[in-house]
């Protein structure tokens, strides 16, 4: 009998010792990474930031998501190249829609590049609903990109 993936992912409150791995991961992922610097920020600040990582401790992707008010606001959610398309994507989500649940948050938002096609479709998944259109959102090669505004209603 083999193990299945999730009895094989940890997953953890991010912390600064994990940066090192999350920081390549985001260099590997994104053409226009996160810094640094707001990992940190957003560390310090105290949202919601977590890491999966396997029974080594490497991290095999992450998501952060601020929380007030009612709203929760997913950030960033990103798994490494080679471990997608194996449900982590869908462990972190369904943790974080855990986590807003619990913080009493009665709608989560998020922005998706209108060209990421399968954090469009992990997003319908989970019941995600197009709220609007940020006009030149993301930085993008040759000048910018539109992102879709998704909601989910958690009441």
């Amino acid at each position: 009998m083999s193990a299945q993936p999730q009895e094989l992912w940890r997953l953890a409150p991010m912390h600064p010792s994990h940066l090192k791995q999350v920081l390549e991961i985001e260099h590997r992922v994104y053409t226009f990474p996160w810094s640094e610097g707001i990992f940190h920020d957003c560390l310090r600040v105290g949202y919601s930031s977590w890491v999966v990582t396997n029974t080594l401790g490497e991290v095999l992707g992450y998501a952060l998501m601020s929380m007030a008010v009612g709203e929760a606001h997913i950030l960033n959610l990103c798994v490494s190249p080679e471990h997608q398309r194996r449900g982590i994507a869908q462990f972190l989500m369904r943790h974080l829609l855990m986590v807003a649940r619990a913080g009493n948050v009665t709608l989560v938002l998020l922005e998706v590049r209108t060209s990421n096609r399968p954090a469009q479709r992990l997003y319908d998944q989970f019941g995600f609903k197009r709220l609007g259109l940020r006009k030149n959102y993301y930085p993008a090669d040759g000048g910018r990109e539109d992102a879709l505004v998704l909601g989910l209603d958690l009441v």
